[in-house]
């Protein structure tokens, strides 16, 4: 019978022993990570343990047309290969990957993957049954040999190259195209024929043919295997993490993939035809239809961009939305978007930052990988913009605002090193004014982001990923000039609020139907679903100990907030729901401490308060005193709130 555990907990198989279950989830086998060059050496810590598991990692520059470098684990740091050329292996030049670490990797200071100034990108994958594998093995010449593998499941994908000496291809089998045929990285062609090609491929066993890209006699190869809807992960162990599938693009560009789960990263050729192999993820600008940045495996060429979405990124996969130039059949590899495993801190998933601004382009690390994004000018004058990746940072929905979501990509991005946002210049950093930033993190039973199209259809359902009923559903129209509705699951969803003004929960107009672990639904009313209208909705719920989405009736005395934390609330945000009231907002980097509780308005671009006392951290969440007004504390009213530890 299948392992299974439940709750985090490692359990055991039902014969009264066995080996633990210690489940596996994506964050722990794959990574990209974006850096900037300094011409002499870096350490690049991505929580993927190579050392330890073995794995494969691979490196290329952006801005410029140094190659894609690969180095793995099984032929040694300092042995690379370049997947855009035929060339051999590079010995022992630990100046590009000099060590495999516990929780990432170390580069030398060559200028192919380490110039100064350069940027980035850095793909991991770690060595796990049922996602990827790397084998090593001497060629014997013969016709046909079999090889082994522990991947564990029927490979879905098999990247093979021969290591000592110039002039081999890279040999790709995928299972869409099937055995007996093969696709070459560092080519544009169309899929190639030949019966002795990667013949076999069992979950044991691949076989390979007798010329030199793949079996010469005495020569040294490396294979790189993935594997394709093979569970392993999860607390069950039977989520998918990466898919090797297929797809046709039609005549008018239109395909939609549906893998199950929201990509994080593609690798995609056409098959049919010439075609590049094209590379895209989440960290350098893939959207849900904002564009995406693009690099190819199969030459070495700088990052390009669009700002036209024709892949496009959704809660279940994939679509190609009017990509003429990519019609015709196509292969790719998927990997899931992270984190799976639910969040056991508030630090983990959402940081608050103060800092004063300099007035010139500045990458200012915010101290998370973060996946949506808000910014404060603390003495107001300007509007709170709230970013996200999944629909491009810089692209702005303004929370005071009703207007449409506007392209400020000029002034801010986020898209240059992890954990960083990068002001391009002083227009979002005004010199010598106080700013504040809020990271939010993506994570499952905490917090979620999804993009939609409206259809205008009544009682309307739209996948979400968060794993858990959403008890804070936020949404603002992109398109169209809509306040910003809010569904909250102390008042129902026949009540709706809306963000960008003081208003009371009302019936009228209603926006909801009730929302499930899987989906929320919306009514047609157009600031939720206008057909055609593109939506972006931000979705919270209660995670032990990381965040609470709940409610209070006011006393007018000092009353405690109790989320269930250990160490307090480090954010707040408060509405009162009865009556007339603003959007509150308290976080301990600016302060919540007796005496002094400095707070903002999400619905008014003002500037912030201080000297007063209304809120306060206490170990179990949050107090309001005695002194608050009416809109956080009156006797007999009804407030909701969201608090993160």
């Amino acid at each position: 019978m299948p392992l299974q555990a439940t709750s985090g907990a490692a359990s055991y198989d039902g014969f009264g022993g066995g080996v633990p279950f210690e489940p596996t989830y994506i964050e722990q086998v794959f990574a990209t990570h974006l850096y900037t060059g300094n011409g002499t050496s870096q350490t690049i810590t991505n929580g993927i343990d190579l050392s330890g598991k073995g794995g494969l990692v691979w490196l290329k520059q952006r801005d410029g047309t140094w190659g894609n470098y690969v180095t793995d684990t099984a032929r040694g740091a300092g042995n690379s290969l370049l997947t855009n050329s035929t060339s051999a292996q590079s010995a022992t030049d630990t100046s590009r990957l000099s060590a495999f670490n516990t929780n990432g990797f170390s580069i030398g200071n060559s200028a192919t993957v380490n110039g100064s100034g350069s940027t980035m990108a850095s793909w991991t994958f770690r060595e796990q049954p049922k996602f990827f594998d790397v084998v090593t093995y001497t060629g014997n010449g013969a016709t046909s040999r079999n090889i082994s593998h522990s991947l564990g499941s029927d490979p879905g994908c098999i990247i093979v190259k021969r290591t000592s000496g110039a002039g081999s291809n890279w040999s790709v089998y995928h299972r869409s195209t099937g055995t007996g045929k093969r696709l070459i990285l560092n080519q544009t062609s169309a899929v190639l024929t030949d019966a002795d090609m990667f013949a076999s491929v069992t979950s044991t066993t691949f076989s390979v043919s007798g010329n030199t890209d793949q079996n010469d006699n005495g020569e040294s190869y490396v294979a790189y295997l993935f594997a394709h809807n093979a569970g392993g992960f999860g607390l069950t162990g039977t989520d998918n993490v990466i898919s090797c599938g297929s797809f046709t693009v039609d005549g008018s560009g239109n395909s939609s993939i549906n893998l199950g789960y929201e990509p994080q990263w593609l690798l995609m050729k056409q098959t049919n035809t010439t075609g590049s192999w094209l590379m895209q993820d989440t960290m350098r600008g893939q959207t849900a239809d904002n564009g995406y940045a693009r690099l190819l495996a199969d030459t070495s060429g700088a990052e390009t961009s669009t700002t036209t979405g024709f892949i496009r990124i959704n809660a279940t996969g994939f679509s190609t939305n009017g990509a003429i130039g990519l019609v015709g059949d196509h292969i790719y590899i998927a990997i899931r978007r992270g984190p799976m495993k639910t969040p056991t801190t508030g630090t983990s998933v959402f940081q608050p930052t103060t800092w004063t601004g300099t007035g010139a382009a500045l990458q200012q690390n915010v101290n998370i990988n973060y996946d949506s994004f808000m910014q404060w000018r603390r003495n107001g004058g300007y509007s709170t913009p709230w970013m996200d990746r999944l629909r491009g940072f810089g692209y702005s929905l303004y929370t005071q605002q009703t207007s449409a979501e506007v392209n400020q990509t000029a002034f801010i991005a986020g898209t240059l090193r992890n954990n960083f946002v990068n002001f391009v210049d002083g227009t979002y950093n005004l010199n010598g004014e106080p700013w504040l930033n809020y990271a939010f993190v993506r994570a499952p039973g905490f917090f979620d982001v999804v993009c939609y199209t409206g259809n205008g259809v009544d009682n309307s359902s739209w996948t979400h990923n968060l794993g858990v009923t959403p008890e804070l559903i936020i949404v603002k129209s992109r398109s169209s000039s809509y306040g910003w509705p809010v569904y909250n699951a102390t008042d129902g969803y026949t009540y709706s609020m809306y963000l960008n003004t003081t208003a009371a929960r009302t019936t009228s107009n209603q926006a909801w139907y009730a929302p499930t672990s899987s989906v929320f639904k919306t009514t047609d009313l157009l600031a939720v679903n206008g057909s055609g209208a593109t939506y972006v909705a931000y979705l919270f719920a209660s995670c032990p100990g990381v965040s609470k989405v709940g409610s209070y009736t006011g006393t007018g005395a000092l009353q405690t907030i109790n989320c269930g934390f250990t160490g307090g609330a480090r954010f707040v945000l408060i509405k009162r729901t009865d009556s007339t009231g603003d959007w509150w907002v308290y976080d301990s980097a600016r302060g919540i401490t007796s005496g002094n509780d400095p707070y903002l308005f999400l619905n008014v671009a003002a500037a912030e308060v201080t000297g007063t006392n209304y809120v306060d951290t206490t170990s179990v969440g949050f107090q309001v005193t005695a002194a608050a007004p009416a809109g956080l504390n009156a006797n007999g009213g009804s407030y909701i709130f969201l608090a993160i530890a």
